[in-house]
């Protein structure tokens, strides 16, 4: 049973994975997130046309976040828990679709006649459900509207996963807004109608930027409402004597609780890939058993893994296959999952984590101490932005990068190490995601006492990278465009793309994007980005920057 995907970077230009997803899922796991797709545009349906008729749909709101964040690059690969999904997912279209229609008749109104995901009724057994999961999936679409079509809707579909992980991070924290769930139903109710209009499909896109952004400013206020604004802050990158967890993926609150439990016992705290900006939260490194950072980012995990002598926990996306070697000390939770691993549900307690961590050996000794720094979020920067405009003014900070991103593990990442060590010594490196884990570790140095390096956060903390630029465009009197600042960005999955989708929407232009161009955006629509946001390719490192600072 041939699957097809092209949603993540490594699939390359052009093509898909067909037999086996590169980030590790089987057909099988990926014709039932097609599947979750389909649903969640049924429920949108109904939920779409509700709303419109002033009724709330608490549970078809988070519903559709939930499905479409289950089905982002390495977040859930089980098809069992997929399958509990889909029948979640029937269930809440049903009684969605009765809210619509008691409301219809209490405004007089008769409900319209929906087709398509409103109408769709999956199969009672495994089988006969993936045989309907192939007639959903995008290599048919391809073949009846074409390739650019197919493109610019599953571009749409990709900026929505990508908004609806971050949606669920500010839910999690308290942080919603009845408007962007409104605009969920709407924007999938639009796709489930199958457009076809290449000018709309655009503009459609661009909204999802704008409704991202309103986003990550909730994310924003959720992670420092309720834990502080980052602060700088010396990162340990070397383990020390003793009993161990690490934390990957990138949520706050798993964390906090996961701290909370182990407190007093014995047991120290790493973080892993995302997790690392955590040491920059009051709120977080209040806690003296989070003692460092272990690893890089997520690519890397089955190596650092293995050689880990604790127990591990994944919170959200990022996960790998794991190794047999530690698939005994290794947890997930949230809407993360992998066949076979033990998996903590919502009530989070985290016992099972604890008594893994208990059982390992831990490391036996210390390791000479290294640190790097983060928690360079707006107010840190800003806190400094007099200093840095009499810097640029003096002529002594020349040029800003934002050099960020996803990492991943297909060649020709290493263009991001190469570049930012080829950058000036009078320019200033901005950074963000786990892209930064490229060039994080080696020094940078310093102008005038700002550092050369400054590490902004998760790539959940886009926000924040975005209002220090519009705050140094205001303070020269400019917009961001005329800024000396370039955006050289990496991407991998569907977090990436609404992120680059809010940065077409702020009209921001001349960026450059790798390692490869995404094999859903074809030629003709990347040529309409190209002349209209100046949005160009990496080439080298050489012919970039030469390029960038002869401007």
């Amino acid at each position: 049973m041939n699957m097809f995907c092209y949603q993540c970077e490594q699939t390359g230009q052009g093509k898909g994975c067909t037999q086996h997803g590169v980030c590790g899922k089987d057909s099988e796991t990926a014709h039932l997130q097609d599947v979750l797709v389909y649903l969640a545009k049924g429920i949108a349906q109904y939920a779409h046309r509700a709303n419109q008729l002033g009724v709330s749909t608490r549970d078809a709101d988070l519903t559709i976040i939930e499905l479409l964040f289950s089905t982002v690059t390495n977040v859930n690969f089980d098809p069992d828990r997929l399958s509990q999904l889909v029948k979640r997912a029937v269930n809440v279209r049903e009684q969605t679709r009765q809210s619509y229609e008691q409301a219809c008749k209490q405004a007089g109104q008769k409900p319209q006649t929906l087709s398509g995901p409103a109408l769709f009724q999956p199969a009672d057994d495994r089988k006969g459900l993936l045989a309907q999961a192939e007639e959903l999936s995008i290599a048919k679409r391809i073949n009846t509207q074409g390739p650019d079509v197919t493109g610019l809707q599953e571009l749409l579909t990709y900026g929505l996963k990508g908004t609806a992980a971050y949606t669920d991070h500010a839910h999690i924290l308290g942080q919603e807004d009845d408007e962007v769930f409104a605009y969920f139903h709407e924007a999938l109710d639009y796709l489930a109608g199958n457009p076809t209009d290449i000018d709309n499909l655009t503009a459609a896109c661009l909204k999802c930027g704008e409704i991202n952004l309103r986003v990550m400013q909730l994310l924003d206020a959720a992670n420092t409402g309720v834990y502080g604004h980052p602060e700088p802050t010396r990162v340990r990158v070397t383990p020390i004597k003793g009993r161990c967890i690490l934390v990957s993926g990138h949520d706050l609150r798993d964390l906090e609780l996961l701290l909370q439990q182990t407190e007093g016992k014995g047991i120290n705290i790493y973080t892993h890939g995302e997790m690392l900006p955590c040491h920059g939260y009051p709120g977080l490194k209040k806690y003296k058993h989070l003692v460092g950072n272990y690893g890089g980012a997520w690519q890397d995990q089955r190596k650092e893994f293995e050689a880990f002598p604790g127990a591990i926990l994944m919170t959200t996306n990022c996960i790998q296959k794991p190794k047999e070697s530690y698939m005994n000390r290794i947890f997930t939770t949230g809407l993360v999952a992998w066949p076979g691993v033990t998996h903590v549900g919502p009530d989070k307690n985290f016992t099972p984590v604890i008594k893994a961590a208990l059982a390992a050996p831990g490391f036996t000794e210390d390791a000479p101490e290294k640190t790097i720094t983060v928690g360079f979020g707006r107010n840190a920067v800003l806190g400094v932005a007099d200093k840095v405009i009499e810097a640029v003014n003096a002529g002594k900070i020349r040029h800003f990068f934002l050099i960020g991103g996803c990492d991943g593990a297909k060649p020709g990442r290493n263009y991001y190490t190469d570049f930012a060590q080829a950058v000036p010594d009078d320019c200033v490196i901005l950074t963000l995601a786990c892209g930064k884990y490229r060039f994080n570790k080696l020094e940078f140095g310093d102008i005038g006492g700002i550092p050369r390096l400054l590490d902004v956060g998760q790539c959940n903390d886009a926000y924040s990278a975005i209002q220090i630029a519009l705050a140094l465009a205001n303070a020269f009197g400019t917009d961001v465009n005329s800024l000396p600042l370039t955006l050289v960005l990496s991407w991998y999955e569907q977090k990436a793309v609404c992120i680059l989708l809010t940065l077409l929407h702020l009209g921001i232009k001349n960026m450059r994007l790798g390692p490869s161009l995404p094999a859903f955006v074809t030629p003709p629509v990347l040529d309409v980005l190209q002349k209209t946001f100046n949005l160009r390719p990496i080439t080298t490192p050489q012919k970039d920057l030469q390029a960038i600072l002869s401007r």
